[in-house]
């Protein structure tokens, strides 16, 4: 009989349907630094011997396992669990036994209750106690091998015999030692990413450097670093910038993207590439790498870092081009064929070609541009359109650079399928744009975030909220006044603990398109250089940096994990909430930027840890007003011109001993 024969016929017990578990194990699923992650598992055996299990895991740079012993739960689910305590790929898996000793041990108590219990059954006992005393170490083993004579003591009383055998200190340490000879290990190691906490809990703010200089003139880096207390104020803790390399001039685009640019215009961003260089050099109207340094720091002293856009596609002025033609797909007639979105054309970008045969020599030096901003201490990095390049790639070149970094985040700007938008995160996207853009009612919400954060998608797929950017312009922003402005940030930032704004077009309230229908904005951002008045008396700055404040005092906000729904008699309100330990925040918001709503409340009170008769304080944080709530029904009226929301921090009633009452 074969070794492998011999261990399938004596390796009795089944493991199955582990989690967490993404496709079956073949991608790992996304935990952050700190965490307790909880492993179940079925394992069960055939006939009626007991069985034991244990979840054994390792950081990737260890060698050896750590194990944990698995409880049972119910109907031969199990669990245990373990906190990752390093960032980096961990990868676990199950192992489970026969556990003959605990099948003997509640054998001979029944028998000793009925009476009945035999020489031989002891003998049995002895047996498996003195191999456990082989197994064990230190008092552990002497223990055991006092029990063995004990059992094996024929002038001893049965009663002591059967006590000294499963004395509840022999079972702790037959369990510490269990005979594993005929386990059985689930034939998949698991594989889990572990991120350090921004990649779980951030506030990202876009804008363009170009358009910070004064009165119009082009920006600098300089000109940033020197305004970037406004950002700070507001609480943020990353400032993403929109490509910072020379743009070229080849079919460059002007104002609204009109296809004649004058001399003047500043280009596209994203049409990266010219003489001074391609995805590594910088606009030298921007500055030079001190300059960006100089930000990079300052940014840091204000707590926060710099996300840098990755965007791999060139201008027809990039070296690359003449370099490497190879790179890119050519026409029938010989010429570079251009991006293209039919109808729309791109003429002023060259999407690279992922099926060259020269596929190594584009890999190695697209990882290159990597290498160079993470040499510059960037640390952070927004993909520009992931789903247009191979798959295959993002998995190597993202295993590649966490496996030397594994403190980066990646933020997928994938607005596609959902299929596709899932195998980017799990490729290895540490974070990912959503449709919460577009999702405006409240049944579309709770559909969509129930998906998000309790389905199969919250193991891998970890959503950053935006409810604008520089291509996404929503007609419920274009016609809802600055109430629908506050509703999507309200919302944004307290359903999902990463969102972001595209500013000063946010909270300035930037709402014309540029065409009726269309989501472009009007003198749009990406063709030219905008002049924003930062202190506007209208702004929306202020409520900005107050929901971002209440974000970081409350640990409930900073998680998608706890959110529950509750329901409202009004479909026009939305109410939620969210929990982590006895930190409970519930949020109203009226999804109706015209009209005033109201409604009655249907609380889930297990979600809220209340009791059903309980009174407890509604402490509202936007504008610290405090409210008596009883029960689950509770009235709410919302005026979206006043607040179209409530963000409640849900205080409970404690009395002292002295008959005081106070809420916690």
């Amino acid at each position: 009989m074969t070794k492998n024969r011999r261990a399938a016929t004596t390796s009795r017990v089944v493991i199955e349907a582990v989690t967490p578990s993404v496709d079956s194990g073949r991608f790992p699923a996304k935990r952050l630094l700190g965490d307790c992650v909880v492993v179940e598992a079925d394992v069960f055996a055939d006939g009626h011997d007991a069985v034991a299990a244990q979840v054994r895991y390792r950081h990737e740079d260890s060698r050896s396992w750590r194990t944990v012993r698995m409880e049972p739960l119910a109907n031969d689910r199990w669990e245990a669990q373990f906190t990752v305590d390093r960032i980096g790929r961990w990868h676990y898996t199950v192992e489970g036994w026969i556990d003959h000793y605990a099948t003997w041990r509640a054998g001979i108590l029944a028998k000793a209750k009925a009476g009945v219990v035999e020489e031989a059954d002891l003998e049995i006992g002895a047996t498996l106690l003195e191999a456990g005393a082989d197994r064990a170490n230190g008092t552990a083993s002497e223990l055991l091998e006092e029990a063995v004579r004990t059992v094996r003591d024929t002038s001893s009383e049965t009663t002591d015999r059967v006590e000294a055998a499963t004395d509840s200190e022999v079972a702790a340490a037959m369990r510490r030692f269990p005979d594993r000879e005929r386990s059985t290990v689930h034939e998949v190691v698991f594989c889990l990413d572990v991120d350090r906490p921004l990649a779980g809990f951030s506030a990202w703010y876009e804008l363009f450097p170009r358009s910070w200089g004064e009165s119009g003139a082009h920006g600098t880096f300089a000109d940033v670093a020197a305004r970037l207390d406004y950002v700070a104020d507001m609480g943020f803790d990353v400032l993403y910038l929109p490509p910072i390399h020379p743009i070229g001039t080849t079919h460059r685009k002007g104002p609204n993207n009109r296809l004649d640019a004058g001399p003047d215009d500043p280009g596209v961003p994203w049409a990266i590439g010219g003489p001074e260089g391609g995805h590594t050099a910088i606009h030298p109207e921007l500055g030079d790498i001190e300059d960006f340094r100089k930000l990079r720091d300052r940014a840091a002293d204000l707590g926060m870092e710099i996300a840098l856009d990755i965007a791999f596609q060139c201008s027809p002025d990039h070296p690359w081009v003449k370099e490497h033609p190879e790179w890119f797909r050519h026409r029938p007639d010989g010429t570079i064929q251009y991006a293209e979105n039919p109808p729309k054309k791109y003429e002023d970008i060259y999407p690279l070609d992922f099926e060259t045969e020269d596929s190594e020599g584009l890999w190695s030096a697209l990882k290159g541009v990597f290498d160079h901003w993470i040499a510059e201490g960037v640390k952070v990095f927004r993909v520009d359109n992931p789903h247009t390049k191979a798959f295959p790639f993002w998995e190597w070149v993202i295993g590649e650079l966490k496996a030397e970094h594994p403190d980066l985040i990646f933020l997928s700007e994938a607005f596609t399928r959902p299929k596709v938008m899932y195998r980017l995160a799990k490729l290895g996207f540490t974070q990912s744009y959503t449709y919460f853009a577009w999702r405006n009612t409240a049944w579309e919400l709770r559909e969509y975030l129930t998906e998000l954060t309790q389905e199969e998608p919250a193991e891998f797929f970890r959503p950053n909220f935006w409810p604008n950017t520089p291509d996404i312009l929503t007609e419920y922003l274009q016609t809802g006044g600055r109430p629908a402005f506050v509703i999507r940030l309200l919302l944004a930032a307290t359903l999902s603990s990463n969102y972001g704004i595209y500013g000063p077009a946010f909270e300035l309230m930037e709402a014309t398109p540029r065409q009726p229908g269309s989501e472009e904005y009007m003198d749009s951002e990406k063709y030219q250089i905008r002049h924003w008045e930062l202190e506007r008396p209208d702004s929306l700055a202020p409520i900005i940096g107050r929901v971002n404040r209440i974000r970081r005092e409350h640990s409930a906000l900073q998680s998608n994990r706890g959110l529950v729904f509750h329901h409202v008699d009004n479909e026009q309100l939305l109410c939620y909430s969210k929990r982590s330990g006895d930190d409970i925040v519930l949020v109203v918001v009226n999804l109706d930027p015209r009209y005033v709503q109201s409604g009655w409340t249907s609380l889930d009170l297990e979600a809220l840890g209340m009791e059903p008769d309980q009174q407890f304080q509604v402490h509202d944080l936007l504008v610290d007003r405090r409210y008596l709530w009883h029960g689950a029904h509770n009235f709410v009226q919302l005026d979206p011109h006043v607040m179209p929301g409530h963000v409640f921090a849900v205080r409970r009633r404690v009395r002292t001993e002295h008959d005081f009452d106070y809420y916690l």
